[in-house]
């Protein structure tokens, strides 16, 4: 997996250029040519204190913190897509990884799209940062010792890690989930205190539960469903342990992490199923007797542990106290 990071994405983006990858997609002329007034001709000061400093043009990139800068963005990078069947790019906004199956040590597709990519971000005027590119490689054959060549980008070998935080998961070489968790726990304790200061000021349950829900439970349960069902028994009693000190500072029983997974399991599931254009929508088949799933095929725990059998288990299960 190559972790790609790009220097001032949202800043680099070229108006004409994606004006006429608007046009490609369908948008009307009247529609892109009200995007390239909306980015071109954008004056722009700094002001820091009460000094106000001379004001400058803009004629490039999105403004920060725009709400239509991400999907302009995203637009912008539709046609950056692998061309290879054994390679795929993933893009969330600007946060980009490319993940490339490696088999018999022959790492060429994989260079090759990564040659490709370059190509693609010199033509879009996009500068890819180097010294924030990693790469880390899961390797599932029983040999060791293996010796992977390190890809380069404008002449500089990039940096391979153990593991990288990705879209706030932590994604180690082993995919294994406990650095992932002992991060979450490490943080959601850290509010703990805050917690308990609330409770010695005499608030309400109440507002207890509504500050834990917000600033522990989302810690916790935070992409949830990516991680929980392959955690260890370990990994779930210390998360446990956070949720039962948040129970005795508020006195007050609290849902457990096993039945928030489950429910949003289950409520994942059912969105996918109802949304035919959904990638995964296949995946959920009806038996011939129209009234349940077929289960997935899996060869490994780690798999049968994994969300799509785990909601298809689900979804065939009596689902009435949700």
């Amino acid at each position: 997996m190559l972790f790609i990071d790009y220097s001032s994405a949202f800043n680099t983006i070229i108006p004409s250029t994606l004006t006429t990858k608007l046009e490609h997609l369908g948008l009307s002329s009247s529609m892109c040519q009200w995007i390239s007034n909306f980015l071109t001709g954008r004056p722009q000061a700094v002001r820091m204190g009460g000094h106000v400093s001379a004001s400058t043009t803009l004629s490039t990139g999105a403004p920060q913190g725009c709400v239509l800068s991400p999907l302009l963005y995203s637009l912008y990078t539709y046609d950056c897509v692998a061309t290879t069947s054994s390679t795929t790019i993933i893009k969330f906004a600007d946060d980009t990884v490319m993940v490339g199956l490696i088999s018999d040590n022959n790492k060429t597709a994989y260079l090759k799209e990564i040659r490709n990519l370059e190509n693609w971000c010199q033509r879009n005027n996009l500068l890819l940062n180097v010294s924030k590119t990693k790469e880390l490689i899961v390797d599932f054959s029983t040999k060791q010792g293996r010796n992977y060549q390190t890809p380069v980008i404008n002449e500089c070998p990039v940096e391979r890690v153990d593991s990288f935080k990705y879209l706030g998961v932590h994604i180690t070489q082993d995919l294994s989930w406990s650095c992932h968790i002992n991060t979450v726990v490490k943080k959601a304790r850290q509010r703990l205190y805050h917690l308990r200061r609330l409770r010695d000021f005499q608030l309400p349950s109440k507002v207890l539960r509504n500050f834990y829900s917000c600033t522990i439970e989302s810690i916790l349960a935070g992409n949830i469903l990516t991680w929980f069902g392959n955690s260890t028994m370990q990994d779930r009693r210390a998360l446990q342990r956070v949720v039962r000190s948040a129970e005795r500072t508020i006195r007050s029983e609290l849902p457990d992490l096993h039945s928030i997974y489950s429910r949003r399991c289950w409520t994942k599931a059912r969105k996918i199923v109802k949304d035919l254009s959904h990638p995964n929508n296949r995946l959920f088949s009806l038996l011939r007797s129209g009234k349940r799933f077929r289960s997935l095929k899996t060869n490994t725990e780690r798999l049968r542990r994994s969300f799509f059998p785990q909601a298809i288990r689900y979804l065939n299960h009596t689902t009435t106290q949700y």
